[in-house]
């Protein structure tokens, strides 16, 4: 496990809020939240709102790395990446998980866990560079997807806008960790 302190905890939200209005962070829970009309996290950005924690410090290019968190989404939360390892080849990211009416999918695509609702689950995701990303959920292998390449990565969660949703989108975080297991 590496050394995070808060420092390492970026926070990206629409441009024109405060912080407050996006994220709180209060007994170990980060809790973050966006409108479907929100806008981007910078203001000469094409990009749809978000409200996410970029983990810095630690980008990484080779080996082995994870990350580990217990994530929660709520009801009606439709439509977001709740969590993203950013970097690849031809697209911004190398896996998204995403969440449509309680299930969470590789990007749009493959099922991985139903009924995430309203439950806390503990998230793992491996990348190892060049080869693989695998995804574990509450301790069980749930999916494998080739590495989509890309020299330069960092994982990334909270919410983020995708086709299909709700209006509000939230979801909360606890004991976010990431290992260097090169």
């Amino acid at each position: 496990m590496v050394s995070l302190d808060e420092s390492n905890f970026k926070l990206q939200q629409p441009y024109n809020l405060d912080p407050s209005e996006r994220y709180s962070f209060e007994n170990g829970i980060r809790k973050l939240w966006v409108y479907s009309n929100d806008e981007p996290f910078k203001q000469d950005s094409d990009t749809k709102p978000r409200t996410e924690i970029r983990m810095t410090g630690y980008d990484y290019s080779d080996g082995v790395w994870q990350f580990e968190g217990y994530g929660y989404v709520p009801s009606g939360t439709t439509g977001v990446s709740i969590m993203q390892i950013f970097g690849a080849d031809n697209q911004a990211t190398s896996i998204m998980l995403r969440v449509y009416d309680g299930q969470l999918k590789y990007y749009n695509t493959d099922v991985i866990e139903d009924n995430i609702y309203d439950r806390w689950f503990r998230v793992n995701v491996i990348h190892t560079v060049g080869d693989s990303i695998t995804v574990f959920i509450d301790g069980t292998q749930k999916y494998v997807a080739d590495d989509k390449g890309g020299s330069d990565h960092y994982f990334k969660f909270g919410v983020y806008t995708q086709e299909g949703s709700s209006d509000y989108m939230e979801s909360r975080w606890k004991d976010v960790q990431i290992y260097n297991m090169s």
